[in-house]
Parts: structure tokens; sequence; C-alpha cells
């Protein structure tokens, strides 16, 4: 069983992504690891470049016109998924700020063997971890998606849908997938006040014009987590090994009241019509098999 991994990244340094933590966290899992590398404003392609030999770069320059909706994410996600390794049974995608874990593995390797001879498999499906403000907490708001694809068999017209959050096949089908039992550990919203200020400022160029950044991102030095916080919750478990260094530098300490998390009327009906069996969260995805 041949497996690839795949992925994407631009400016890591500035933007203080956890991106060699990333691939790190699906080397052990991967014949090789194709990066789509954007031309930066740092040192990213040194960076990517000193991970490991089983690292492919593939150099590309982004589309900066293109400020709709994030789709200029989901083309670098496309040419990082065709550089891959033709004869790969499995392409294992990983963002620049999510990691696995490795106590992951044994059940991704599992449920990637189970699924092989599979023909109306497409990917596999992953439980999400998404942390805010701290290495301390997750948000547990509807604002969050709770599963996505990040296993894919390649080779069946799948490509990256919208903002690169998932996948689709030729022409517009949900994927079908299989639960792989394992989880997906989000750290988009962890980094320094002052990194994820500047993630602010250079991400929302993805979605937004200049109007739109000019009355909804402020020109401040730093983010201020407190004043987007939704509904979180204590963490209690391990993280993965590949992000402790990460921790243990971190130069910002971020603390609240969960009890004062905002759960917003919407959220607070989606809650209680899924507790009825009512799940009205979308799912771009077909769950096929269980666990």
């Amino acid at each position: 069983m041949k497996v690839s991994g795949f992925t994407f990244i631009r400016n890591a340094i500035l933007l203080d992504y956890p991106v060699v933590a990333s691939i790190q966290s699906i080397l052990p899992l991967c014949d090789e690891v194709v990066v789509a590398v954007g031309k930066s404003e740092d040192q990213t392609l040194e960076l990517i470049k000193s991970i490991d030999p089983k690292v492919k770069i593939i150099p590309t320059i982004w589309d900066d016109k293109l400020r709709e909706n994030g789709r200029v994410l989901a083309i670098e996600t496309d040419k990082a998924l065709a550089g891959i390794d033709a004869s790969a049974d499995w392409a294992i995608y990983i963002q620049g700020d999510e990691l696995m874990h490795q106590e992951d593995h044994a059940s991704i390797l599992m449920a990637m063997k189970t699924y092989l001879n599979d023909t109306e498999v497409d990917g596999l499906l992953f439980d999400y971890l998404h942390f805010y403000g701290s290495y301390d907490y997750v948000g547990v708001s509807n604002n969050w998606y709770k599963k996505e694809i990040r296993v894919i068999k390649p080779g069946r017209g799948i490509y990256s849908f919208r903002d690169a959050q998932g996948f689709r096949r030729h022409p517009n089908q949900k994927l079908k997938v299989a639960l792989s039992g394992a989880r997906i550990y989000h750290y988009g919203w962890v980094r320094d006040p002052r990194a994820m200020q500047r993630k602010q400022e250079h991400f929302h160029k993805l979605w937004h014009d200049d109007a739109w950044m000019a009355a909804n991102i402020k020109t401040v030095d730093s983010f201020d987590y407190e004043d987007h916080i939704h509904e979180l919750a204590k963490f209690k478990g391990t993280h993965p090994k590949w992000i402790a260094q990460r921790i243990a530098e971190r130069n910002w300490r971020f603390q609240t009241d969960i009890s004062r998390s905002k759960g917003n009327l919407k959220n607070k009906i989606k809650k209680f019509l899924k507790f009825i069996g009512i799940d009205t969260n979308y799912a771009n995805y077909t769950i096929i098999r269980k666990l």
C-alpha cells in the first residue's frame, strides 16, 4: 500500500504556522509528502526543505487577485495533489495549522487497509478539535465544523472544494466516506496575538475586497481573543508530540471564564435539535461506512 501526503503553505514564519509539526505528524504514515510552497515574504521555502528527505517541494505563485471565498486555497491544494506519486493508493491531506496525533496512526493505517479495495469508499473522515486562544481550550459551538475529509483515494476525479476545507468528486459530487476513528488537531486560532493579527490581515484578503477589510478588520498590533469567543470547553487530553516544543515556547497567556462563553440563540437551537436526533450542521460528505 503506497501512501502520499500533500499540503500547501506560504509565509509560514511571518504568520506563525506550525507547518513543520503538521508535516511531521503525517510523515510516519507516508512514503512522500508533497508541499506546494507559495512564493513568500520570509524563509518558508528553506524551512520546508529542512524537514525531511521524504518532503517533495513544488514552488508555486499564488493568484493574489483572486479574492473571493478563499478559492486560491483550493487551487494551491490541487497543485499539491497533482504532484503526488501517480501510483499512490491513498493521499493524506493536512493543512499548515493541523496535526494528526501519534496515538491515531494505528487507526488511520487500519482504516486505509480495511477500505483499500472497497470501491465505494472515496475517503476517510476525521473528528476535529479546534483550539482557541491557547492549547488549553477547544471550541464547542456549532460555529466550528465537527468532521472533515483528510484522506482520499487519488485518481478518482477528486478536487479541493471551495476554500479547501474539504473535497468533492467531479462534476460536483460529495465524497462517499468511511469513519477513520481518528482526530485532527486544529491550531489555527492558537498563536502569539501579534502573529494572529497578521494572519487576520493576510488571510481575510483571500475572501474579501479592500472595502470589507477596512470595515471589518481592526488596525491594531495584536489580536484580542476575548472579542471573538463563542462557546469553549477546557481541553483535558494530550497534544500530538510534534507540537510539544511550540507549546513550551509560547510567549503569551490566554485564560478565560468558559461560563461566559457566548452561545447565541441559533447555536442553542441547533444543539437542542441534535439532542433530539436532528443534525442541522452542514456536511460536505456522505458517510457510508461506520466503525
